[in-house]
């Protein structure tokens, strides 16, 4: 009976830790905007303005975590966390949650990333975007030269090759975007191994279905892939060569990790 209401009483705490969580979440991004203006005023130098925005949003998401695991919602640990704070990075990670993106920002000093070309055209999140330098998806031949551009500014670019969520023992597909950029403007690849246990937050969960214990995130950032052996083919036969190993890549260290 005690154990019966001590576990019904977490689950209804983790249930409240979560909305309140996401709640906060929201609330920052109608403030950051009104955080950011001073930035954008004053501020005329366009690559400082960059980064302090950029760490700005790094701060943010590194106490949104920590006040999540604080609530007791999560728990987390990251292998070669140095690893990742290196800049000038081109990291690719699998995508099993919706904190996936929010956990690397948190760790990664100056991240920068690929956002829907619909959120540089929100009256809301316009300004952030776009004075941080953030990645239009518009076009990709303008994300290939931006991505080549940001990671030349020594900012590290965050890349989901799934393009969208995975569910849970769900075959991963790769789409070719990260390997055309590898190919194009970097010359090594920097994979991180996302897993989360039980799984939650995945792209069929809204997010009061939480799991029946708290979740425990692990990141592992694995030693880095190199491109030359893609670069004797054309950039369109290689970039579909490296897209082809990192999905074997990814799903071995997957099934590893349990993951598929």
């Amino acid at each position: 009976m005690i154990n019966t209401l001590l576990y019904r009483a977490n689950y209804l705490w983790r249930l409240f830790g979560t909305g309140f969580s996401f709640l906060c979440f929201g609330l920052g991004g109608l403030v950051l905007p009104i955080l950011v203006l001073p930035i954008m005023l004053f501020q005329r130098d366009q690559n400082r303005r960059e980064k302090i925005i950029k760490n700005l949003i790094h701060c943010s998401f590194k106490f949104f975590i920590e006040m999540m695991r604080v609530l007791g919602v999560l728990s987390y640990d990251i292998t070669n966390k140095d690893k990742l704070t290196q800049p000038g990075q081109l990291i690719i990670a699998n995508h099993p949650t919706l904190l996936d993106v929010v956990f690397l920002i948190s760790i990664i000093p100056h991240a920068d990333c690929v956002v829907k070309s619909t959120l540089l055209r929100n009256p809301f999140t316009r300004g952030p975007l776009r004075a941080g330098r953030y990645i239009a998806n518009d076009n990709p031949e303008q994300v290939i030269n931006e991505a080549r551009q940001s990671l030349a500014r020594g900012n590290s670019l965050i890349i989901f090759p799934e393009g969208t969520r995975t569910k849970p023992q769900q075959t991963i597909k790769f789409q070719r975007g990260a390997a055309n950029i590898a190919i194009r403007a970097s010359n090594k690849l920097s994979p991180v191994i996302i897993n989360c246990t039980p799984p939650t937050l995945s792209k069929q969960d809204k997010w009061y279905q939480i799991p029946v214990r708290k979740f425990h995130m692990s990141l592992e950032a694995r030693d880095d892939i190199s491109i030359t052996p893609f670069l004797d083919e054309k950039p369109s036969i290689s970039s579909r060569q490296l897209t082809k190993y990192l999905q074997e890549y990814f799903t071995k260290e997957m099934q590893t990790n349990g993951q598929s």
